[in-house]
């Protein structure tokens, strides 16, 4: 009886304890969650501190994604992590056999300070694979076009890709085939997408794809020389439609980059082509220029950030005029415009080319896109 006493005050004594440093736990993990920024995305799990990515309160549905290019020579550092949900670094270079390129010690070393970095802020890192250009030269569609055209290179590809995930503790690879050209091509990249899914998504690892646009930016018809397999984005997390560069159809002509009437017949292409394939929008994320185009073809494109930095008052506006010539770009108007028109078409969030292009402070794009995701979130949970 004694004993019994004695156990049951023990069993009390813990309990109590128990109770209050649980307490201690809930508290302290609730002030240190309202000190981050409000993240708007649903995390996946990763191989690096899954603690820290556990899935938010709010649902898959009303959750965003704001995906952020990074070139692999800029300094990883310039990066605002605190907004995006995924930095994409850019790029590794396939060969024809199968392997992989990196642009050297430098690349490495960028990536890696990147994962450093972007995980202060639970940030997902992904590495891009092809790109237009390829780094011995030419572009990157030949040794790109081999390497999944054969079952042996292509599985050599899917592997060597997934065995820098796993070393670099990334979370997950984006897909740059720039771009099918056939209906043999659209195969190869759909079966290319499955087995790389395949042996990503049970790694608890992400796997996106960037897509032409497929909107001609004069006549606003469809392109046909670009061939996707629709069974391709079954395979995927997110389908990034690179909605700019529409200045090189029909002849050069700079004002058509990225205007919001080519932006607005692109997203109901793409809405339209995922309905049509009873597929989620909820993948589909719209992408947005962060440099400007010149009219003089002579000149070279200047970031948004040097638009901002000669007068702020040019972040209100689409065009300027630089270095004798007239620039076109999208202000922080248009781009608040385009991520709305995403949101209103069911789209899964916004994706930028590139963060290193962006200005700091006020006039932030990033800041802007951002912005307007969380409104939405918030607006979707009131409903």
């Amino acid at each position: 009886m004694k004993k019994s006493k004695i156990l049951l005050t023990l069993v009390i004594l813990l309990t109590f304890t128990g109770g209050i440093f649980t307490g201690v736990l809930y508290s302290k993990n609730k002030t240190e969650q309202a000190s981050k920024p409000l993240k708007i995305e649903k995390a996946s799990e990763s191989g690096k501190n899954p603690e820290e990515k556990a899935i938010p309160e709010e649902s898959i549905e009303e959750s965003k994604v704001l995906l952020g290019y990074v070139q692999d020579f800029r300094d990883p550092n310039v990066v605002d992590y605190s907004k995006l949900t995924h930095a994409i670094f850019s790029f590794a270079h396939p060969t024809a056999d199968g392997g992989i390129l990196l642009n050297g010690d430098s690349a490495i070393n960028n990536l890696r300070t990147m994962v450093k970095e972007a995980d202060k802020h639970n940030t997902k890192v992904i590495l891009a694979v092809g790109g237009w250009f390829h780094i011995n030269g030419g572009e990157s569609y030949e040794p790109f076009k081999a390497a999944i055209s054969n079952p042996d290179s292509r599985t050599r590809l899917v592997n060597e890709l997934t065995s820098i995930v796993d070393r670099e503790q990334l979370d997950g690879i984006d897909i740059d085939f720039e771009h099918p050209r056939s209906k043999a091509d659209g195969a190869n990249l759909a079966a290319f997408a499955k087995e790389l899914s395949d042996q990503l998504h049970p790694k608890g690892k992400e796997l996106s794809i960037a897509v032409y646009a497929k909107i001609h930016a004069v006549t606003g018809t469809e392109m046909g020389f670009v061939v996707y397999e629709p069974s391709t984005f079954q395979h995927v997390d997110h389908v990034n439609i690179m909605a700019y560069d529409g200045q090189w159809d029909g002849g050069y002509h700079a004002e058509n980059l990225s205007p919001y009437p080519f932006t607005e017949k692109i997203v109901n292409y793409w809405a339209n082509l995922f309905d049509q394939n009873h597929l989620p929008k909820e993948k589909l994320v719209l992408g947005v220029p962060f440099y400007a185009q010149p009219e003089d073809p002579a000149i070279k494109q200047v970031s948004y950030a040097a638009i901002v930095n000669q007068d702020p008052a040019n972040a209100a506006n689409d065009t300027v005029s630089m270095n004798g010539t007239t620039y076109h770009y999208n202000g922080v108007e248009t781009i608040k415009k385009k991520t709305n028109l995403a949101l209103d078409h069911g789209f899964g969030g916004m994706m930028l080319w590139e963060a290193g292009h962006d200005s700091k402070g006020d006039h932030s794009l990033t800041t802007a896109i951002y912005d307007e995701l969380v409104k939405s979130s918030e607006v979707l949970a009131t409903k």
